[in-house]
């Protein structure tokens, strides 16, 4: 890998590593409703001039539907059903259970995916991670109400990940440039919810740690790192990045870090790289194929204008 390569991987695996712990502190004095929409709405003021610049915002007139159905389960609803459940478990946890997604898209894809098959170790893989899952929630938040229920919804939030994986295959969201659906989600959701006080320091730079940086900038670094490396490569960055949650969430936070939640984080990480190959299961690869595409398309047409001029 490149030094490019490093320094992109560096930054996303930062990038979607703090978001739980930014979450957590603004739920404790906002309504998760206003930091989600806080948030997109912080996002959409960069992403949606890049997405007009690159010409990628035309694309999607016609699909508006389409964009309103992934942007509920990609992005409104994982990001308020984990603000709503880091009001009940550590921001660490919370990435833990999310880093159960690719069991999550490979489980679905046995019933709405023909082309991804899980069998043989695969299989095994898959019910591997399930255990780590099962330990989080047994051994950790096991008999705590407001626990179970914060863990739930996190796993909404992961199972809402999956639907998105899988949805992005299907006409006429497969047809969409990957960066202008996501502005335009930004751009939709943003004007659904704002604050109705000015919030104190501390949660005001939460809110812009989490639009700029951990939406945004994030978003652009995964295309940027994807288009540089590869997607095999590139997207190991999904086993990385609750490293850096767990570790921000007990250095910075206090929170606990005990057995538990180092088995079922092994056992998550174990199964997902079994389960899905040694690698991301195939509605993720074509996603990201995809945004390769997308990128590959837009230089070559730069490349055939700065010739004809």
């Amino acid at each position: 890998m490149s030094r490019k390569g490093w320094l992109l991987f560096i930054a996303i695996s930062v990038f979607w590593g703090i978001p739980y712990l930014f979450i957590k502190i603004a739920v404790r004095e906002l309504d998760p409703t206003v930091v989600v929409f806080a948030r997109v709405g912080i996002a959409a003021v960069v992403l949606v001039p890049v997405a007009l610049f690159r010409g990628t915002w035309q694309q999607l007139r016609q699909q508006w539907r389409a964009i309103v159905v992934l942007s509920c389960v990609q992005i409104v609803g994982p990001f308020l059903l984990i603000s709503y459940g880091e009001q009940h478990i550590a921001s660490s946890l919370t990435s833990l259970l999310i880093a159960a997604d690719p069991l999550l898209v490979a489980l679905l894809a046995l019933r709405f995916d023909p082309s991804e098959r899980v069998s043989g170790l695969r299989l095994v893989g898959l019910f591997i991670g399930m255990g780590g899952v099962v330990a989080l929630l047994g051994l950790d938040v096991g008999g705590d109400r407001q626990g179970l229920l914060g863990a739930g919804l996190v796993l909404l939030a992961a199972a809402g990940y999956a639907v998105a994986a899988l949805l992005v295959k299907r006409p006429p969201v497969a047809t969409l440039p990957l960066l202008g659906v996501v502005a335009a989600e930004c751009a939709v959701l943003a004007v659904m919810r704002l604050p109705n006080r000015v919030p104190d320091l501390e949660v005001m730079v939460s809110l812009l740690v989490l639009g700029l940086i951990c939406t945004a900038l994030a978003y652009l670094t995964f295309y940027a790192l994807v288009s540089e490396v590869g997607a095999s490569r590139g997207t190991v960055f999904t086993y990385v990045n609750p490293v850096v949650s767990v570790f921000l969430g007990v250095t910075l936070l206090g929170e606990p870090l005990n057995a538990a939640m180092v088995a079922g984080f092994i056992l998550i990480l174990v199964g997902s790289w079994l389960s899905t190959g040694g690698a991301l299961p195939l509605p993720l690869r074509h996603l990201i194929r995809r945004g390769l595409q997308s990128e590959a398309g837009r230089e070559a047409g730069e490349n055939r204008q700065d010739a004809f001029h």
